[in-house]
């Protein structure tokens, strides 16, 4: 039995054999936005962030697991802790799931688990997430599991030549 387990869904470390997918994921300019990518990543560079992904969330202050599908082990997304502090016991949450599993309810499992692992496992006492307004699918999701709106960015995403305002949702572990 994997640790990070839902009912349809798990959560579990970046593997070598991971390379295609994470290619396909990085090199797709539809989620850009979203990870503050402007250029296609090579398989290179991508070996080379596989070889790290072993280390510690406390070194490396940032966490991605790839999103599974229990019965297949398909790989369908990724979901990270980036801007970990341990000291302010908080993380960012981002969440990412290719556009033919969407609306499945795999991003709310996914995103369910994390959050449990986070408050019981890492003891953080809050995350927060950076959602662009626009992004109504992230701001549903969120929403869901009780993240409050506590700001906006202003003009803060600079895409496809036009400026996009940043939402700032935070949970705390209360």
């Amino acid at each position: 039995m994997r640790a990070l387990t839902g009912n349809n869904v798990h959560l579990r470390a970046l593997e070598p054999e991971d390379l295609e997918f994470l290619y396909e994921i990085e090199n797709d300019s539809t989620f850009w936005e979203v990870s503050s990518t402007e250029t296609p990543y090579s398989k290179y560079i991508l070996q080379q962030y596989l070889a790290n992904a072993h280390l510690d969330i406390y070194e490396a202050k940032q966490l991605r697991l790839v999103i599974g599908i229990n019965k297949s082990d398909k790989p369908i997304g990724l979901i990270d802790l980036f801007d970990f502090n341990p000291q302010h016991k908080r993380a960012g949450v981002g969440i990412l799931l290719l556009e033919n599993e969407q609306q499945k309810g795999y991003a709310s499992e996914a995103l369910e688990l994390l959050i449990d692992y986070s408050f019981k496992n890492l003891n953080l006492h809050q995350l927060f997430a950076n959602i662009t307004k626009d992004n109504k699918k992230s701001t549903k999701l969120f929403k869901k599991y009780h993240f409050k709106e506590v700001g906006t960015k202003k003009e803060w995403i600079f895409m496809e030549g036009e400026f996009k305002d940043e939402v700032l949702y935070q949970l705390l572990n209360s």
